[in-house]
């Protein structure tokens, strides 16, 4: 099912044919341009060949489930990532949100809701982190190294590939260096408001940061956790200093 728009692209991979319309429709109204997918194969397919600006993923599907799928579209892509289930277990949010989704929402779920959501994980994704400067990098100490004009990331030279939520709480983080935010904090900055009491959000973030920037992640040198306040970023000596 596709219906038209000039909006942003969606596409909803989904085997529950009439949820996906429901929607499909909700958001049409909404102005977006709404493409379905009734399982993970078919997903993949679509996605290759919309290029949707953002993707609502069922997690149990025949098949190819949403796990498979998150994984895949993560090893080509930075698509924001809404993973939608009726199974709203806190394991099965971890499991979302490492795998390398931008967020999460138990069924049954109101439109509304919905729509809201993906507003704010699509102003997340057009905001970019960072600021425009000068083109000298925000930070670089030969090992680690943030692009201000490009948003690019760079460990020991090669690029490191994140996704847009992982790139904005790293750059805010980074343009506080030095300073405990604690997770309303970096919420509010990295997020948005609508996220301000979604703490385990952050922690899993993070995790999935130190796992790609980190020279030891059960060592972390960058992104320090402050216990009871929140977390720090520490700049590091330049390399051969």
């Amino acid at each position: 099912m596709e219906l038209s728009a000039v909006g942003p692209r969606i596409l909803i991979i989904d085997d529950d044919a009439r949820l996906g319309e429901a929607v499909a429709r909700h958001l049409a109204r909404a102005g977006y341009a709404v493409e379905q997918a009734t399982n993970g194969t078919s997903g993949l397919e679509r996605f290759a060949t919309l290029g949707p600006d953002l993707v609502l993923l069922d997690v149990v599907m025949p098949g190819r489930d949403g796990w498979e799928i998150c994984r895949r579209l993560r090893e080509q892509s930075e698509v924001p990532i809404i993973m939608l289930t009726a199974r709203d277990a806190e394991t099965d949010k971890v499991m979302g949100l490492r795998l390398g989704a931008d967020d999460y929402l138990g069924k049954p779920f109101g439109l509304k809701e919905l729509e809201a959501r993906v507003e704010a994980v699509l102003r997340r994704s057009r905001r970019g982190p960072g600021t425009s400067g000068d083109g000298s990098p925000l930070y670089d100490d030969g090992y680690l190294r943030l692009e201000r004009g490009s948003k690019q990331v760079y460990r020991d030279g090669h690029c490191l590939d994140l996704t847009a939520t992982e790139r904005r709480l790293l750059f805010t983080l980074v343009e506080q260096a030095d300073q405990v935010l604690s997770n309303s904090q970096i919420l509010r900055q990295a997020w948005g408001g609508e996220y301000e009491n979604a703490s385990d959000y952050v922690k899993l973030y993070v995790w999935r940061l130190r796992q790609k920037l980190e020279p030891d992640p059960a060592k972390p040198r960058y992104l320090r956790t402050e216990r009871g306040l929140g977390y720090r970023f520490v700049p590091q000596p330049p390399v051969g200093a």
